[in-house]
Formats: structure tokens, C-alpha cells, sequence
């Protein structure tokens, strides 16, 4: 099959909402060999949606749609494919029906402009959407050049993804023969995308270098791995290629799984030792503590946190010693290491973490430019660990990535590889 993934919202045109629907449906494709010719994000125009529709149907033979069934006046993408076909709208009483039940389950009177999500294309499936008032829609079409089809999928992310495992999926499945390539991936944290590369170089010439894509992020490298072909056989090459990655990266590999965070992980790994954790943060501002407790179940070892954004405050909360702070200033090894053993000492955790530095886009000097951050680990029984950084980039990303470290150090001290432990400890 030849698809196309269209996007419909014109807010999508402007600049503060992002088109993150078609990465969703390009997995959901790629994952069943279906060739993907084009993306195309469209404002809420019934006569441009109606032209964008007719032109993709010489082309090619599947069009995902997403966005624009919302029960407002701009949600029009009912109207404008109707009228690509050349097809009429009616309203459906068993939709409808299922849109005022679920009102009623929220105890709320359903709007009149909701029964708009009640229309139908004549002759469309309607297709359910659990977490959401608006269904979606599949067209079955016959052409010149053989099948078509088009589905209308509601554009709420969450309520997408339901829809691509419960409705996409099956019936993508059921036309490729199932499953035709797939992907693992390895996620590295707080290392270069270069060193990455220098480590599993020698896994391209094994296994070819249109297999292994290496993708950046803020503090973070992806190894994908995909192998193609039959069920058996691209088992059999994605474990080899997955084992050799791991091989080459060791221990900078922190999950083999896609879905994983960093977070997850080093909370598992706390839950796993028995043990607990506590941050005192400056420039982070309670970053890395609300990506800890982000996860569910973290009350099994994170205990708590603290924000001093003053020299007062550091002394007042966390013991932070007042000549310290005069004489290295806030953001200095010392005063992290305080932080992290106050933090530790407080909360009477195994483990405590400190952040402290200059996240911009001021306050930086010849000596401590912006970017420079000190993240410190204290352990109750007296160890600490200490590493100085100098991040790129804005205030966010800044925070990001002394939060992505604190983290990436913490797992390395609960790994309990000497090869890792060894060179935090000091």
C-alpha cells in the first residue's frame, strides 16, 4: 500500500501547537510495510480539505486523516471529504445516541453543537472512540486504479492512540499479513551522539548502516535497530543486532525498552535496593523531584524535596554552612555536596541529590558562565559524589539536562557496577 497522513487543525499552521498525530500513525504504518508518500498539514478549510483529498486519491491508496471532528464551527473535515466523494452527510440516531450516554455518564447536559459529531458520510464505518465524543470514520472506496480507503480519526492525542491499536491496526494487519518490520530500541542518557557513534560503529559493517539509526535529544541517545522480512527471521537479526548494541554501549545503556524513562528506571532501581532518595534544588527548581514523582508507586522511595533559591535558605533548610556559601559562592562543588548531604540528612533518606547552577539567560560570569551546573549525590553513610557541567542552550534546556544527569548519576551508583560506581564516588 501507498498512504498519505493529512493533519487538520489550523492552529497546527501557527506556532504554538505541533503536529505529534502523524508521528503516531507513521509507526503504526511503518510497522506494516506500508510505503508513506506524503504529510500534509491543513487549516480548517472545508474547500481545502475537499481538494487535498481528491489529489491524494490518484496517488495513493490509504489516507489517514486526523483533527477537525471536534462539535465547533471549524470542524469541518466531515464536510470537505464528503465533498472530495462527492457524498452526502446525515445524522447517525445510534452515534448520537452514544454521545448524549456519555454526557450523562459525566452528569453534564450534552450542547446542542455536539450533535455535529453525530454525522456521518453516507456510506461510512463508524468507528468507536472510547475516550472521546467524537467517532471516527472509515471510507471503503472503489477507483480506476483498484481499493482505497480513508479514515477520519479524532485529532486528541490520547484518544488517536486508542483508536490506531483498536481500529488502524487490525485492519492494516489484516491486508499486510501481519507485522513487517520492526524496531528495539536502546536508550542512553548524558552522553554525546559522536561517543555514541565511536562505541557501536562496528555494528554497521555487521549489520549494515540503514539498520542502526542513532537520534539525539536533550540529554539523550536513541539506538534504533529495525530488521525487516519474515516473522522468523527478522526475530532472529533484531535480537543479534539488539544483544551486539548492548554489548558495545555497556552500561551506558539504561533501558531496552521504548517506553521507558529515565525516571522509571532509577525509580525501579530504588524500589529494587530497598532504598530512598531526596533532592535539595536551586536552578532546577524541583524539576528533578517532579520527574521523580511523576511515576506512579515513587512514595516507596522518594521521601521529599526542597527548592533554596537563597543562600539564607540553603543554610535555614538544608545546613548548607554560611562561610561556605561566602567563600566558594551558591553555585560551587562545596555548596552542591552540602546541598546533597543536607538533603540526605533531613529527609533521613540513603540517598541525597544537589543541583546548583546558573541556568541563564543571566547571572553567568567569566567564571561561572551560563550553563554551569553542579550536581552532588551524599549517601547516609557518609560517600559523596560530585560532577561539574556546562550545558547548552536556553533556561529549559538548561534545567533539563542537570535534572537528566542527576538522574543518569543516580543510576549509575545503583547499578552497583564497580566500573560505574567507582568513578562518581570521591
Amino acid at each position: 500500500m501507498r498512504a498519505a497522513i493529512v493533519a487538520i487543525g489550523s492552529e497546527l499552521l501557527g506556532t504554538e501547537r505541533l503536529d505529534t498525530n502523524s508521528l503516531r500513525l507513521t509507526a503504526a504504518l511503518d510497522r506494516h510495510g506500508v510505503e508513506l508518500r506524503k504529510k500534509a498539514v491543513l487549516g480548517d478549510s472545508e474547500e481545502e480539505i475537499a481538494a487535498e483529498i481528491k489529489s491524494l486519491l490518484t496517488r495513493v491508496d490509504l489516507v489517514l486523516v486526523t483533527g477537525g471532528l471536534g462539535p465547533t464551527a471549524d470542524d469541518v473535515t466531515r464536510q470537505g471529504v464528503a465533498a472530495a466523494l462527492g457524498r452526502g452527510l446525515s445524522l447517525d440516531p445510534e452515534v448520537l445516541s452514544g454521545i448524549e450516554q456519555r454526557f450523562r455518564a459525566y452528569a453534564r447536559r450534552m450542547p446542542e453543537v455536539n450533535r455535529r459529531q453525530a454525522e456521518v458520510i453516507d456510506g461510512a464505518v463508524v468507528l468507536p472512540n472510547g475516550s472521546g465524543t467524537a467517532p471516527g470514520l472509515r471510507l471503503d472506496l472503489r477507483q480506476a486504479g483498484g481499493d482505497a480507503a480513508i479514515f477520519l480519526f479524532p485529532g486528541v492525542p490520547h484518544e488517536l492512540e486508542e483508536m490506531i491499536a483498536a481500529q488502524l491496526e487490525p485492519w492494516l494487519a489484516a491486508r499486510s499479513g501481519g507485522i513487517a518490520r520492526q524496531s528495539v530500541t536502546l536508550k542512553i542518557a548524558g552522553l554525546p551522539e559522536s561517543v555514541v557513534e565511536e562505541q557501536i560503529a562496528s555494528a554497521y559493517e555487521e549489520f549494515g548502516r540503514e539498520s542502526i539509526t542513532i537520534l539525539a535529544g536533550a540529554g539523550e541517545i536513541k539506538l534504533i535497530a529495525t530488521a525487516a522480512g519474515p516473522e522468523a527471521e527478522r526475530a532472529v537479526l533484531l535480537a543479534a543486532m539488539e544483544e551486539r548494541l548492548a554489548a558495545l554501549a555497556g552500561d551506558t545503556v539504561y533501558t531496552r525498552n521504548a517506553d521507558d524513562t529515565l525516571e522509571k528506571v532509577v525509580g525501579d532501581l530504588l524500589r529494587q535496593a530497598g532504598a530512598t532518595v531526596a533532592t535539595a534544588e536551586s536552578c532546577t527548581g524541583g524539576l528533578l523531584a517532579q520527574r521523580l514523582t511523576g511515576i506512579a508507586g515513587s512514595s516507596d522511595y522518594f521521601l521529599g524535596g526542597v527548592v533554596t533559591y537563597t543562600h539564607a535558605e540553603k543554610t535555614r533548610l538544608l545546613g548548607v554552612p554560611a562561610e561556605l556559601l561566602a567563600e566558594h559562592g551558591a553555585v560551587s562543588e562545596p555548596v552542591a555536596r552540602a546541598m546533597a548531604a543536607g538533603a540526605c540528612r533531613a529527609f533521613g533518606t540513603a540517598y541525597g541529590a544537589g543541583i546548583t547552577g546558573v541556568a541563564g539567560p543571566g547571572g553567568g560570569s567569566a567564571e561561572k558562565p551560563v550553563g554551569t551546573v553542579h550536581i552532588a549525590l551524599a549517601s547516609a553513610d557518609g560517600r559523596m559524589a560530585h560532577r561539574r557541567y556546562r550545558f547548552p542552550g536556553d533556561r529549559e534546556r538548561v534545567r533539563w539536562f542537570a535534572s537528566q544527569l542527576a538522574l543518569e548519576m543516580l543510576r549509575r551508583l545503583l547499578l552497583g557496577n564497580p566500573g560505574s560506581v567507582e568513578a562518581l564516588w570521591k
